[in-house]
């Protein structure tokens, strides 16, 4: 079973449409349309609810070939992460210690790109300082924003938002009423309840979501009840008009807002405040354990987030991880608004960060099962919540060991989803904090040593698992010990100390034993152990070793840290002179490394697939992949981690090739590797982009004429046969 695929670009620039009908706005979406051709950072402004987000995805749906992005920022609270954002809506992923836009810059230079920035006016002034560098640096860029005020750049076009003019505002009053099965005629009050909406759209689905229970009539009375108050001077929940002269467009949406919210029950409108804790989406599970109690029963959450979903409060999508919830951000901070007032935020935010704290927990154990692809669904929808919880727990004096908790916790996210550069921040905030729960700190101090072993910063690696170790033993906690050897093994296995490697990592395993502990982490251990045997010379022990994980994992379901048992097992395979096993050994290490985003898998796989390619007579396509197993590199990190044995493979392929193809044609087929993207390099790998399939390459067996051919166009050139094959260097 293949694990789950993180967002990407939008294919061919297309991003998905709306659920609900697009109405109106043909207008405005020409303007739109002519803006992006003429300017390079475009804005659309306007009050909360006129519709921006919409009219900018409908704009990107539309524009032409590249790369798109759209990046969500209303749940983005510090503005370090406005970067991370834009990385992850862009589908990027850089194991490397550089900051995000390095990687943008790096990834995006010479592209075709449209990067929609949706909801960033808490953020402006961090939006625009990357949006200025971004569009300096990188002429293929053009930037679309959607926001209540302007970024303030030079060069920015604005395009004012207006509501919807009278006809659109009753098409989508109407159309909202039948997408609930009800019919509403366009009459005079349907009219009217439009006019004094302004046409604001969120406005009108709102009062569209009340249609169940109240006629267009009986709507347009309590409004007018509610404008009455606003216009005569009476207390708003939010400000007040002009005396005397009708609500701003600011104040008719708070308005309908508060009219919507007056007509929910009391428990209803209990449930909306408490909703408004997280910071995105949410599933039934969390709101049951979240918004329950003092007064909410839990088996209540259901029949009323269904009733506010009904009246449009909440909105639902369909995700990989099964249904969620979400409301958009005006309607969210209204409710918060009346959290606060209740004086019972700080309590729902602590529900909100146990439950979370709770999820990590249960989802680092169950990493290790057949679940581990929906594991790996679950925390990529739930990271806007888990990143609220972190930034809670690490700037409250008292919770610094639940953030370390927390931080350490998802360590299978950080390494096994590709997520390093965001671990390693939130890691090292995390051993920074004083903290009277030593096991929690020493667990974010091996995962931070972890993070930065696989970044190739191995300084900051070694000193942090070297003050875990020495913790470890002054606390006599066996678990951190153990992680602690384990990690330093692997940090002298990269920097090619074999012996030394070796020695750790029994030790390690060891330990592991003596505690119990079983799971990816010990797995892996046992596939570096591996790795040390096969670089010394001793393959039939290095595959004992990985046979054993494969067969583990397979009796648990576990997908991650057989990549790289299978990784070891081709290798010996091709030493056994078996390309066709290798192959297909590789393919599946590939396939599960690509779903997960473990570019250093990948990368590898890529690497070790060029040689077996060669070996059976594929030269040119083992240079095609070389090149892009090169390209990856710089998002990995030190290519081959600098290692003469790890890059044994990579020289003997490359010897290969420039034998049967001559320097020139090699370095032509190089090149063309090179431009490929990681996406597109995976797919060529497994042959899912329409090419000639592996299998069809000449065999061994027809390997020597094909080569006596490149002969010819490289006097003296000589391939070895099979059996002349060296082993990797030994120690």
């Amino acid at each position: 079973m293949r694990g789950p695929q993180r967002p990407a670009p939008f294919p061919d620039g297309d991003p998905p449409l709306e659920l609900t009908t697009f109405v109106g706005r043909s207008a405005e979406l020409a303007e739109l349309a002519a803006a992006l051709g003429e300017a390079r950072l475009v804005t659309v402004t306007g009050v909360g609810g006129v519709g921006k987000s919409r009219l900018a995805a409908r704009a990107a749906a539309g524009w032409g070939s590249g790369v798109c992005g759209r990046v969500e920022l209303a749940p983005v609270r510090d503005p370090q992460f406005v970067e991370y954002a834009v990385v992850e809506s862009l589908g990027l992923t850089d194991h490397t210690t550089r900051l995000p836009r390095e990687t943008l810059l790096e990834h995006l230079a010479g592209r075709p790109v449209l990067l929609v920035l949706d909801g960033f006016e808490h953020l402006v002034e961090g939006c625009a300082e990357l949006a200025a560098e971004l569009l300096r640096r990188l002429p293929g860029l053009k930037v679309l924003a959607a926001g209540r005020r302007p970024l303030g750049l030079a060069g920015e076009r604005l395009v004012p938002l207006a509501p919807l003019d009278e006809d659109a505002a009753v098409e989508l009053f109407t159309d909202r009423a039948r997408e609930q099965g009800l019919t509403v005629s366009d009459g005079p009050e349907v009219r009217e309840l439009c006019r004094r909406l302004e046409g604001i759209p969120l406005a009108l689905e709102l009062a569209a979501g009340r249609l169940r229970a109240l006629s267009p009539g009986q709507l347009l009375q309590r409004l007018d009840d509610r404008f009455r108050l606003l216009t005569a001077g009476g207390r708003s929940e939010v400000m007040r008009p002009v005396p005397g002269g009708p609500p701003s467009r600011h104040q008719t949406l708070r308005t309908a807002i508060g009219w919507s919210h007056e007509l929910c029950t009391p428990a209803e409108r209990l449930l909306w405040a408490r909703l408004s804790v997280f910071a995105q989406s949410f599933d039934l599970e969390a709101a049951e354990y979240v918004c329950s109690g003092d007064g909410l029963p839990a088996e209540d959450v259901l029949d009323l987030l269904s009733e506010l979903l009904a009246q449009s409060v909440v909105g639902r999508e369909d995700t990989p991880a099964g249904p969620r919830y979400r409301m958009l951000d005006t309607v969210r901070a209204y409710g918060a608004d009346w959290l606060e007032a209740a004086g019972d935020a700080g309590r729902l935010r602590r529900r909100h960060r146990d439950w979370f704290l709770g999820l990590a927990t249960w989802c680092e154990l169950d990493w290790f099962s057949p679940r581990q692809h929906e594991i790996a669904e679950r925390v990529e929808a739930e990271l806007p919540n888990l990143r609220a919880a972190l930034e809670s727990c690490l700037t409250e004096p008292d919770e610094a060991h639940l953030g370390q908790c927390l931080a350490g916790s998802l360590w299978f996210c950080w390494v096994g989803c590709g997520r390093l550069a965001e671990g390693r921040r939130w890691l090292e905030r995390s051993v920074e904090l004083e903290s009277e729960y030593e096991q929690s700190r020493l667990k974010a101090l091996w995962v931070l040593g972890y993070v930065a072993i696989l970044q190739g910063d191995t300084v900051p690696a070694l000193a942090a698992l070297r003050e875990c170790r020495e913790q470890a033993e002054q606390v006599a906690d066996p678990t951190a010990l153990a992680y602690a050897e384990h990690r330093t093994g692997c940090l002298a296995l990269v920097s090619d100390d074999m012996q030394h490697a070796e020695t750790l990592l029994r030790s390690a395993l060891e330990r592991y034993h003596e505690i119990g502990e079983l799971n990816s982490n010990v797995l892996m251990g046992q596939v570096e152990l591996a790795m040390t045997r096969a670089f010394q010379g001793d393959l039939p022990e290095a595959v004992r070793l990985c046979k054993d994980v494969r067969q583990v994992c397979e009796d648990h379901g576990e997908r991650w840290a057989r990549s790289y048992a299978l990784y070891v097992l081709a290798y010996a395979a091709w030493q056994d002179g078996d390309p066709a096993g290798a192959r297909e050994l590789l393919a599946d290490c590939l396939d599960h490394a690509h779903a997960f985003r473990d570019l250093l898998a990948e990368v590898l796989s890529l690497e070790l697939l060029a040689l077996v390619t060669a070996t059976v007579g594929g030269a040119a396509e083992a240079a095609v992949l070389q090149g892009a197993a090169g390209r990856m590199w710089p998002s990995v990190g030190l290519p081959l981690f600098g290692s003469a044995y790890y890059n044994a493979p990579h020289e003997r392929c490359e010897t290969l090739a420039r034998q049967a193809l001559g320097d020139a044609r090699y370095e032509e087929c190089l090149a063309e590797g090179g431009r490929l993207d990681r996406v597109t390099a995976v797919a060529r790998a497994l042959r899912r982009d329409g090419g000639r399939p592996l299998d069809a390459l000449p065999s061994p067996r027809g390997v020597e004429a094909s080569l006596r051919g490149a002969g010819n166009r490289a006097a003296g050139s000589h391939r070895p046969a099979l059996s002349e094959r060296p082993d990797l260097p030994a120690t």
